[in-house]
């Protein structure tokens, strides 16, 4: 396993945090757009927002005119063929191209640009004092921020138990603050493989790597029901911890991602 240097936390940065924040907003908008017809108790409640999201259906769908209630004829299309529309890519899980290393991330479909967010790292995100003992006995898939920080990305067993447990608690009447669907094989944020992605090896050099990112205050309410994160204490007020993967280079379709598990900073 290789280390990857980083002189300063505050540069630990292939993109800025605004290209983070855009290109989310841009494939969850994309979804919610999609899924347009289950949002109807939602749009209930936040009338101002239903309009500007008819409006870009409507665009969307090169209509003259679109009724305000009724969207039966809307074509749905399946998360992966949101992401390809709109980011012209799709990633998936399949069985490693490295030896006995399992599972892992590839670009099933497209071209990836270097400085693309290409997947994010789902799961329970656990301060420095907070309780994750039994949850990391002979979990692989704990990840260490720069602060301290854990993200517990195991879609089994008691983690997957606390991660749906804390997205319950954290429900507002139809309003999800986070995203469960990751823990099953129907993924509706097609994103949300990121802990699958293997590390880098003598043959398999780093194509991706971690970037934390943590979700501003006036991120769209409609739309954190796409975020693959929830906090593990629901008395903290603070802004969620996400983690994306960034690409170090251009990713061609059929490429497995790739990046370094460790960080060390000075």
């Amino acid at each position: 396993r290789t280390l990857r240097y980083v002189p300063k936390s505050s540069q630990d940065k292939i993109i800025s945090d605004e290209d983070v924040f855009e290109t989310l907003l841009k494939i969850f908008r994309a979804l919610f757009i999609n899924d347009f017809s289950r949002q109807a108790r939602i749009l209930a409640l936040l009338p101002e927002i239903k309009c500007k999201y008819l409006e870009l259906l409507t665009v969307q769908q090169k209509q003259s005119k679109v009724n305000s209630c009724n969207h039966q004829s809307q074509h749905v299309v399946s998360p992966q063929e949101v992401l390809f529309n709109t980011l012209g890519f799709t990633v998936s899980r399949d069985q490693s191209s490295l030896v006995s290393a399992g599972t892992g991330v590839f670009v099933t479909k497209g071209f990836v640009p270097k400085g693309t967010v290409v997947s994010m790292y789902p799961g329970t995100v656990y301060r420095k004092h907070e309780p994750i003992f039994f949850q990391s006995l002979g979990n692989p898939f704990i990840f260490r921020c720069i602060d301290g920080v854990l993200i517990d990305g195991n879609d089994k067993g008691l983690s997957r138990s606390v991660y749906r447990s804390c997205s319950r608690r954290d429900q507002l009447g139809p309003f999800q603050m986070s995203d469960e669907s990751w823990l099953t094989a129907a993924l509706q944020n097609p994103l949300a493989v990121g802990q699958y992605v293997n590390n880098c090896s003598r043959e398999k050099a780093a194509n991706v790597c971690y970037q934390e990112f943590d979700v501003p205050g006036y991120f769209p309410v409609e739309l954190k029901q796409y975020l693959p994160n929830i906090v593990y204490s629901h008395d903290i007020e603070s802004h969620p911890r996400c983690v994306v993967l960034v690409t170090l280079r251009d990713i061609k379709q059929g490429e497995e991602l790739f990046s370094n598990y460790y960080t060390v900073v000075s």
